[in-house]
């Protein structure tokens, strides 16, 4: 399995390739899948470019991109895009059109209420378990552990020297992780080294412009494609 990470948290700065409106968004999925991508995991955004959990923002998004692709389609949950527990809890209520999965970061305060919330609505979870967090002690201890869709391991250390020690890291720390499938993926610099170690240890992983700007060789990617057409020829 390789996810495209469409977006994630970068805005218009960063590239013209950095897809942000959900026609833009619906074009780079599908090229992305076309490419070999078999899901899909996008950030919406506002008008003005930032993270947003709104039901306004997130149905546009998701009827664009499944317009055009047939793979599961997921998005964040993430506290960057609602600080507080209780709004980002109500914004998830509010959702009418739902993604096949949603990504809950388990280090950051109210990941259980939305998990659980989720659940509750028929959504995937993927539990997002961050290197350099308690993640991984929360998770650990979880009653909704064994029913995670996916345990997504992001490790967060940008150097590409140690990033793959990094991750062998928090693969031990996970353990067993109740079971469940486990993604592996790096970003920034350490973004290449992971994806290979996930591939040598025939763990799924993702890859794109939410978290690398770069191909293997070190050049700018030009699109999500770029980066997948790179990953599934490691």
């Amino acid at each position: 399995m390789v996810q495209v990470c469409l977006n994630g948290r970068r805005s218009a700065a960063d590239g013209a390739g950095v897809p942000m409106s959900p026609e833009d968004l619906a074009r780079s999925a599908a090229e992305a899948v076309a490419a070999g991508a078999t899901s899909v995991h996008v950030h919406p955004k506002t008008p003005c470019g930032h993270d947003s959990l709104s039901p306004r923002v997130l149905a546009p998004a998701l009827e664009a991109i499944r317009a055009r692709v047939p793979v599961p389609v997921g998005v964040t949950t993430g506290a960057w895009a609602e600080p507080d527990p209780a709004v980002r809890l109500a914004r998830v209520r509010e959702w009418s059109v739902l993604p096949d999965f949603a990504s809950v970061n388990w280090h950051e305060p109210g990941a259980e209420e939305v998990a659980a919330q989720l659940f509750d609505m028929g959504v995937g979870i993927e539990a997002g378990i961050w290197s350099g967090t308690d993640g991984v002690a929360r998770f650990a201890v979880s009653p909704l552990g064994p029913r995670v869709l996916r345990v997504l391991a992001e490790v967060t250390d940008p150097d590409p020297a140690t990033a793959e020690a990094s991750a062998r890291a928090l693969l031990a720390e996970l353990g067993t992780a109740f079971g469940r499938p486990v993604l592996l993926h790096g970003e920034e610099g350490g973004t290449w080294p992971v994806l290979r170690l996930a591939v040598r240890l025939g763990l799924a992983t993702r890859i794109g412009l939410e978290d690398t700007l770069l191909l293997p060789d070190g050049r700018p990617a030009a699109s999500n494609a770029q980066l997948v057409a790179a990953a599934v020829s490691q």
